[in-house]
């Protein structure tokens, strides 16, 4: 079939009432997507969500080709539920939706990195199923280092916590990685206090307990992806959970920097993900190729290198659910992959 009017993608992201009745894309985060989009004769559009006008955006939807969806898990106190049922049913209806919520929720969540700790790129990481249990099993644990607890969805550091033990004290020390959180030293009742609310259903009712890298020190790359391409880099040298010296302060948090995916310094990063590592996870979480984001981007920590292998790629996390910022080198493999599967579809 051939499609005998211009393409039509809504780019969603939340907003208030006043916002999406101003509808301009030149206030948003992705002037510059709009105007490739439009570059390319498709006719783009801002969704600008919130739940108490679902009704009003999933009649938008319905009359577009696509949709990408930019929306964190927990989004200005509000969760993702009344988006996420919106989203299913224009899919239902024949629009291409990225990132699917179905999809989010193989490849989206600390889950990932369970499903994938004997691959390449994997490590030591638990899920733990309740508090009882990270009680019994977390301080055997520390006892071979340091680890990271994380809340099964979140963004911003929101829920990710480092916890090691002080060598002959009962204390352990803990840090949010919450931008703007300090180290503080509590005892294990106290700490599991704080891991409570993670355990409530409404939170996804369990865990990720993640070996902490020796080399956070060396910082954290991002691969930005389009489907299964590379197509920019972000490096951050200093993270959120970055290790402070003996007596003094951890440092803030650095600015991430961004560049195209021809960067020299992660060329190798870039091999292994196009040629072995995005077909490893996408069979492991059961997506086809159809279903990976057209937009997503992989976290990774430097690990500790083996035999035969100059750098080693841990992975964080992957983040499929609110991509942006991204590097401009993203925006035209974008356009393009929109337009293929919206192509394929109407095929």
């Amino acid at each position: 079939m051939v499609v005998s009017r211009p393409m039509s993608v809504a780019l969603l992201y939340p907003g208030d009432r006043a916002a999406r009745d101003r509808g301009d894309p030149a206030e948003s985060r992705f002037a510059a997507l709009f105007a490739a989009f439009a570059a390319a004769g498709v006719a783009a559009e801002p969704a600008v969500y919130h739940d108490d006008f679902a009704d009003e955006v999933a009649a938008q939807l319905r009359r577009v080709d696509a949709v990408l969806v930019w929306c964190n898990p927990i989004e200005g106190g509000r969760r993702r539920d009344r988006l996420d049922a919106v989203l299913r049913e224009v899919a239902q209806a024949g629009v291409v939706v990225s990132t699917h919520p179905d999809t989010i929720l193989r490849l989206g969540t600390k889950d990932v990195l369970v499903e994938v700790r004997d691959l390449p790129f994997g490590s030591d990481a638990v899920r733990v199923e309740s508090l009882a249990q990270l009680a019994a099993g977390l301080p055997d644990r520390l006892r071979a280092g340091a680890r990271v607890l994380k809340q099964y969805r979140g963004h911003s550091g929101i829920g990710v916590w480092r916890v090691e033990r002080i060598e002959g004290s009962p204390l352990y020390r803990v840090q949010h990685a919450q931008r703007g959180s300090e180290e503080e030293r509590v005892d294990l009742p106290a700490l599991l206090q704080r891991m409570a609310s993670y355990f409530e259903p409404v939170n996804g009712g369990h865990m990720i307990d993640q070996a902490r890298q020796p080399r956070l020190i060396d910082g954290m790359v991002r691969a930005y992806l389009v489907e299964d391409r590379v197509t920019g880099f972000g490096h951050q040298a200093i993270n959120a959970l970055y290790p402070a010296r003996p007596g003094e302060a951890a440092p803030a948090p650095g600015s991430r920097l961004y560049h195209d995916a021809d960067l020299s310094q992660f060329q190798g990063l870039r091999r292994l993900l196009e040629t072995q590592w995005i077909e490893q996870l996408r069979e492991r979480v059961g997506l086809t190729h159809a279903q990976l984001p057209l937009l997503w981007d992989c976290d990774f920590m430097f690990g500790e290198p083996t035999a035969g292998q100059a750098e080693r790629f841990v992975l964080c996390e992957v983040n499929v659910s609110s991509v942006s910022p991204f590097p401009p080198s993203c925006i035209e493999p974008l356009v393009r992959a929109v337009m293929a599967r919206i192509a394929l579809r109407a095929a």
